[in-house]
């Protein structure tokens, strides 16, 4: 079977009970993620760094694709819990790099007024994959070698 796109287990998550996420409505455009681990968000002070939250998962996609990290609908009302990125872009060619293996995580900020507890295995956010177009003249011929941050270094 040729792999088009989909979810496998990050290196280092094989032993840890990790589901590949799934839509849960016929109609769905995303397939709901859960938490890798046991984590507490603090309530947010200014400058404090968000908190990673581990998926144990990476996900792969054709060239032209790239997939989304999205918050829940409910994740601000429920829970406080907003994405320090708003929307994470990940590239194709994250999957399986090697300081990484691809695995990706949210980023959150907590709202409320108390501490909020995730919990392994509770819904965090939504991937949707999707195509994208390339402008007239494009020349990029850069390889990533690592995670957040590292293409352009």
């Amino acid at each position: 079977m040729t792999k088009i796109r989909g979810f496998e287990v990050a290196k280092g998550f094989e032993d840890k009970g990790i589901n590949l996420p799934v839509r849960s409505t016929r109609l769905a455009a995303g397939y709901d993620v859960e938490a890798a681990e046991d984590v507490i968000i603090p309530t947010f002070v200014p400058g404090q760094k968000p908190v990673l939250v581990k998926t144990g998962l990476k996900a792969y996609c054709q060239d032209d694709e790239y997939y989304m990290l999205l918050n829940r609908s409910s994740g601000p009302f429920k829970r406080g819990l907003v994405l320090a990125n708003s929307v994470g872009i990940i590239d194709a060619d994250y999957y399986g790099n090697e300081s990484t293996d691809g695995h990706f995580m949210y980023a959150f900020y907590n709202f409320f007024d108390h501490d909020v507890e995730i919990k392994k295995g509770d819904v965090i956010g939504q991937v949707i994959f999707q195509k994208y177009l390339l402008v007239d003249n494009d020349h990029a011929i850069g390889e990533r070698t690592g995670g957040i941050g590292s293409t352009g270094r």
